[in-house]
């Protein structure tokens, strides 16, 4: 059974890449695929924020700052690097 931290975390990262998808659009394999990168990009930063010892908006054992702040950083270079030129 995954842990309340997990499942929080989980949450979270679901609800930044879901949100992008609001934002930016997109058909449903642009959902996945910011899904995708939002947990990613929500692990990296939590990670990078225990390394660097961020506690800036922590909950419990959960960075919260500075793993939104990947999530966001991950999905905004996923989706300059990825997206197609508009025909003219």
């Amino acid at each position: 059974m995954p842990s309340p931290a997990f499942t929080f975390a989980f949450i979270l990262a679901t609800i930044c890449g879901a949100a992008f998808h609001l934002v930016v659009g997109g058909d449903i394999r642009w959902l996945a695929l910011y899904l995708l990168i939002g947990w990613i990009g929500f692990a990296l930063g939590h990670l990078v924020g225990v390394l660097l010892n961020i506690s800036l908006l922590q909950i419990g054992v959960l960075r919260v700052f500075p793993a939104v702040s990947g999530a966001l950083l991950m999905l905004v270079i996923t989706r300059l690097v990825i997206a197609r030129p508009a025909r003219s």
